[in-house]
């Protein structure tokens, strides 16, 4: 504001400047999805490295192929991930006889009246166990206003491969700030209060385990009582086989206990609805749980049917889906696809429409399975080829072509199919990007088109590089100006815009990211009287047009060479 002047002296006065500078956005957020072993179900969580899907998610699953695509992405350089666990649930089979009734999604555990079950479904529940003591603070109770006897702290640990344990000092059933179900559903990973807690009723506290580490304890103090019978000098043979029989009724008593805490890790996704279920978009379900996520920049789809592959129509959604949020969708080919025939054919009816905003590598990667004993198997390369793109924006940029001999694979010791030159030659104009074997550098990608990449489409945006690179510029734009919504719209409205973008496009400019010596050769940026007529005005619309002239990969590199004929000399 304008300094009021009251007293006789010297005032300072701050003007604006005007700037506000655009920040580029992020280039290869990776969005996966797919079946996982653990994790929260239809929500999109953000990861930065494997340890985090281990540890959130259960890691390698013989199941489903999304653990090893996301495995692949980390050793190929990629940084961020945001994963959604997709859960099918098992809805038993009430046409038997007798009736098989679903089993539960969540595994149930208690320790006497605290009633409690696992965070998220699946199976990896039954390996929880949890524990209550009494061992709490009477000043901390007093002051919340409770007595020592509502308060109890509360041990839960996961016996699995993630190995959490989790611990909550001073909970209470009643009212509190301390109050158990509101506690565990803020600060657990592993478990969350069964039903609801009615706090003017809250459950009797008492110390002890849950059922199966109460009956495990039983099991091992027989076993140490039989150990000690059969040292025993002489033996005494009745007793030792009374107490075989009480370790037996022990053990079945745990196996038992444990059966019953086993859930199910769902069933298998089958078709293109479990990833777009019925208002899905508005729910955000499926496919469109992405909807929670900020920023994504790929989008990998790991197969999911049993004849490892994914739904035609479910591709073409999500192009679609990848176009209106600024995204790459990368598709994998299809197993059909065992040589370069079928690629050829195949690109035209069996991987969706042609999109300006997805590309296709073929063909699958040759990897040991540490799940299988390490034996050779197929798998997609789309987690492998996403990683590649972050790797490349972060040494290169974005407008660098994710290909070529520095575009290795790492961990993809063999391709499924190999392929020629004249192979690569027929289906490179087709629009499939071939990954090969090249001598000394190993598996690369050799290829950098989009899905309108054939040549007969002859589309502008034919080439990844440029794709992305546009798609960068007009989501940092698209975030950098939102100051401009309710400013004046005049000149000196268009100067700031001008300035801005053009302070953005003009340091993109000297990072190389596009042609031309010079800036005027390179980018444009308008807005004045003749982007923003007065009728735009009218209408409360301010026009920006921004241009720029992209640089194109070096597809083909001609050598020309000839002999030189003999000189006569003068």
């Amino acid at each position: 504001m304008p300094v009021a002047p009251t007293y006789p002296g010297v005032y300072i006065e701050e003007i604006p400047s005007g700037v506000r500078t655009i920040t580029g956005v992020a280039t290869s957020i990776t969005a996966f999805i797919g079946r996982a072993l653990r994790g929260p179900a239809n929500q999109a969580r953000t990861i930065n490295s494997y340890g985090d899907f281990e540890r959130i998610f259960g890691g390698l699953w013989v199941e489903s192929p999304l653990g090893y695509a996301v495995r692949d992405f980390y050793l190929n350089g990629g940084s961020q991930a945001i994963i959604v666990r997709l859960y099918h649930p098992d809805p038993g089979a009430p046409a038997a006889i007798p009736a098989v009734p679903a089993p539960p999604a969540k595994a149930k555990l208690s320790v006497g009246a605290i009633k409690l079950e696992a965070a998220y479904e699946g199976n990896w529940g039954r390996n929880l166990r949890a524990t209550v003591d009494t061992d709490v603070s009477e000043a901390v109770a007093l002051s919340m206003g409770l007595t020592k006897a509502d308060l109890f702290n509360l041990t839960v640990r996961d016996i699995g491969p993630s190995s959490i344990a989790e611990r909550y000092l001073n909970v209470s059933g009643k009212n509190s700030p301390r109050r158990v179900d509101k506690v565990l559903e803020a600060e657990s990973k592993l478990v969350r209060w069964e039903g609801t807690l009615d706090p003017a009723s809250p459950p009797a506290i008492a110390a002890g385990d849950d059922s199966v580490t109460t009956l495990e304890k039983k099991l091992a103090d027989e076993k140490k009582k039989l150990a000690d019978l059969e040292k025993a000098t002489p033996p005494d043979p009745a007793a030792i086989a009374a107490q075989k029989t009480v370790v037996t009724n022990a053990d079945t008593a745990v196996t038992d206990a444990r059966k019953a805490m086993e859930t199910s890790d769902g069933l298998a996704l089958t078709k293109a609805a479990d990833f777009t279920p019925a208002n899905a978009e508005t729910n955000k379900k499926g496919l469109y749980a992405l909807e929670q996520a900020d920023l994504f920049n790929l989008l990998c789809i790991p197969p999911y049917l049993a004849s490892g592959d994914v739904d035609v129509s479910l591709i073409s959604e999500a192009a679609a889906y990848c176009e209106k949020r600024r995204a790459m969708l990368l598709i994998d080919p299809p197993t059909t696809w065992r040589d370069k025939d079928k690629a050829k054919t195949g690109i035209e009816t069996e991987v969706g429409d042609p999109s300006k905003n997805a590309a296709i590598f073929f063909p699958r990667l040759r990897q040991p399975n540490p799940l299988r004993d390490n034996q050779f198997e197929d798998f997609v390369p789309c987690g492998a080829v996403a990683g590649l793109f972050g790797r490349t924006d972060t040494q290169r940029g974005v407008w660098k072509a994710p290909a070529g001999l520095e575009a290795t694979l790492v961990g993809a010791p063999q391709l499924s199919v190999s392929l020629t030159d004249p192979e690569n030659g027929e289906l490179n104009p087709k629009g499939v990007n071939c990954l090969r074997a090249m001598p000394a550098a190993g598996r690369v990608v050799w290829g950098s088109r989009t899905r309108v990449g054939d040549d007969r489409l002859a589309s502008e945006w034919k080439y990844i590089p440029v794709r992305r690179l546009a798609l960068f510029i007009e989501e940092s734009l698209y975030r950098g100006t939102q100051w401009v919504v309710f400013e004046p719209n005049d000149e000196p409205l268009w100067g700031q815009i001008r300035l801005n973008v053009g302070a953005f496009m003009h340091n993109l400019f000297r990072q190389g990211a596009f042609q031309g010596s010079s800036p005027r050769e390179a980018y444009f940026v308008k807005c004045d009287k003749e982007t923003t007529t007065q009728n735009d005005i009218n209408l409360g619309i301010v026009n920006i047009v921004v241009g720029f002239a992209p640089l194109k990969p070096a597809e083909f590199v001609i050598i020309k060479i000839q002999q030189m004929a003999g000189q006569i000399e003068a």
